[in-house]
């Protein structure tokens, strides 16, 4: 079995189109169907019988010195068309929803402001790569709603826990059993002598209950999911508070059997886990390790799979076992901080769900230190803390409940725009249950204009050719190819604008994809190949613009 999905060649990924900071907020939070209705200085607030007549709502409240109703209307009715209507009537003058404010919760951990992946302002990553502000999980929105339970267990199925490490030691799950009973007992009877915070299955045969760290993957992940939070010291997981149960069947190299996942997989489900964190992967097709994911499906928990580090299509060559047919597995992709997907990261329209952070992402190690790594290793565990965070505020939840929480709660992002299933993870959405906004900047929302400009199917060796698109008016544009297949990294278009500044480049396998956005109404494309794989070409069909 392959091991770990980390620290992936630092490959330049397909610049497509960036986000703006809106694109990310979630709807505001409001009282489901309160709105404030402010009237107009000619009109009074008078009785609540005419008042409801007029306004044609009910009439919870007023504040008659200012001139203000509360007003009800039916939870299912759209905001903006209320707002739209209600605007409408010659007694008002505004009209908003019944906004609920929070508390800001951010915690005092020193490091915080290095995890662009839990509130990104724009600043600069671990290889001084400024991001873009709003491309984070939203855990600062999430965090005024739930920061996590001691109830809530989650499973990292990989190399150990570092269960020592300042950051984690005040989370880390305890087999009070053996904690409390005679050493070199097994006192819980369930096989394994002193699991006092997990096990080892590293020797699948001769399971232990040593399960500290010696590579340090492990322990990263678990730091992103639960890292102690407001302590004042280090940084913070998605969970201020969790229980993390560490089950190694990864070795100090990073590499274990599937024997070893097998047991580690059951041993989770066994001991109580809701939520198993995988950032593992490798080897064929396994029905015995299905089956044991589908034990923990059975047993109502979540399996959340790192996709994999190869830049493969999961859809068309499955990797496992991000892409196992059981309904609760959850299959993640990686992305940066500029909200591209990374170069490293697997995907698929219909067999990755969503993506998350995954690029440059500091966390816990071995001893008391930290570091930053990449990898769909790194984007998994984000989305296991969310998990955790949704089961810690919904605690009847299921696993393939939770599932798909954060799959229709996911951002529309268009820098990855057809390699997920569903978009970009959002720990607010989730816990409010809203539903995803269109991403204004994703040129699949503008108007388009037909187009018909390709390549030869295939293409020739030592193609260097040169294409223009234009669409008179525009602000921007965006071609859009309905197959685009050429060798990665080899044969590839450079976009460039009006002025000769070369905006992005495009290589590989992305069909039903837009390039990157142009400013203004002219984009240049040049295509060149080297002369030793000739692949099927590219088609555009039409080109988006606003």
């Amino acid at each position: 079995m392959r091991g770990l999905m980390e620290r992936a060649s630092k490959v330049a990924a397909l610049c497509l189109t960036l986000v703006a900071v809106n694109a990310f907020a979630a709807e505001p939070e409001a009282v489901p169907g309160e709105y404030i209705v402010k009237l107009k200085n000619n009109y009074a607030v008078s009785s609540v019988n005419i008042m409801s007549q007029q306004l044609g709502a009910y009439i919870k409240s007023t504040i008659p010195s200012q001139n203000i109703v509360v007003i009800k209307r039916p939870v299912f009715e759209l905001t903006n068309s209320v707002v739209k209507t209600l605007s409408q009537n010659p007694m008002v003058d505004i009209v908003e929803p019944n906004f609920i404010y929070r508390i800001n919760k951010v915690p005092n951990d020193p490091d915080f402001g290095k995890l662009w992946g839990m509130q990104n302002l724009g600043q600069k990553d671990s290889e001084n790569k400024a991001g873009v502000a709003g491309v984070d999980i939203g855990a600062v929105q999430a965090w005024d709603i739930e920061t996590g339970s001691k109830n809530t267990i989650v499973a990292v199925i990989d190399t150990g826990i570092n269960y020592n490490h300042p950051d984690l030691k005040d989370n880390v799950w305890v087999n009070e059993v053996e904690k409390a009973g005679q050493a070199g007992v097994d006192d819980d009877n369930n096989g394994i002598v002193d699991d006092i915070y997990g096990a080892n299955f590293v020797d699948a045969a001769k399971p232990t209950g040593n399960n500290l760290d010696d590579h340090g993957h492990g322990s990263h992940c678990s730091g992103t999911i639960g890292g102690h939070g407001d302590d004042g010291k280090g940084i913070v997981g998605v969970n201020w508070n969790v229980r993390i149960m560490g089950v190694k069947f990864l070795s100090k190299d990073g590499s274990g059997s599937l024997e070893g996942a097998l047991k580690a997989v059951d041993y989770a489900t066994s001991m109580g886990a809701k939520i198993l964190s995988n950032s593992w992967g490798g080897g064929g097709y396994s029905e015995t390790l299905k089956q044991a994911i589908q034990r923990s499906n059975d047993a109502g928990a979540i399996f959340i799979a790192a996709a994999g580090n190869e830049s493969n299509n999961n859809d068309s060559n499955p990797t496992y076992p991000a892409t196992y047919d059981v309904p609760n597995v959850l299959s993640v992709a990686a992305i940066d901080n500029r909200g591209q997907i990374a170069s490293f990261s697997n995907y698929g329209k219909t067999s990755v769900h969503v993506a998350a952070p995954g690029v440059n992402i500091y966390s816990s190690i071995t001893g008391s230190g930290y570091d930053s790594w990449s990898g769909t290793s790194m984007a998994t565990p984000h989305v296991s803390g969310m998990a955790a965070l949704l089961l810690s505020h919904e605690p009847n939840i299921t696993g393939q409940e939770m599932k798909q929480r954060i799959i229709a709660t996911s951002r529309p992002l268009a820098g990855i725009r057809g390699k997920v299933k569903a978009g970009f993870v959002n720990a607010y959405a989730m816990l409010t249950n809203t539903l995803p906004q269109p991403d204004p900047n994703d040129p699949s929302n503008w108007q388009t204009v037909s187009q018909s400009v390709a390549s030869a199917h295939p293409y020739a060796s030592k193609t260097n050719e040169t294409y223009e698109v234009r669409v008179p008016g525009a602000k921007q544009i965006a071609v859009h190819f309905s197959t685009f297949d050429t060798e990665r990294d080899y044969d590839k278009i450079q976009f460039y604008d009006a002025t000769g500044k070369l905006v992005g480049t495009m290589s590989g396998k992305n069909d039903d994809s837009f390039g990157p956005v142009v400013e203004g109404e002219y984009v240049k494309m040049v295509f060149t190949s080297d002369d030793s794989v000739n692949r099927n070409g590219w088609e555009i069909d039409k080109a988006a613009w606003r």
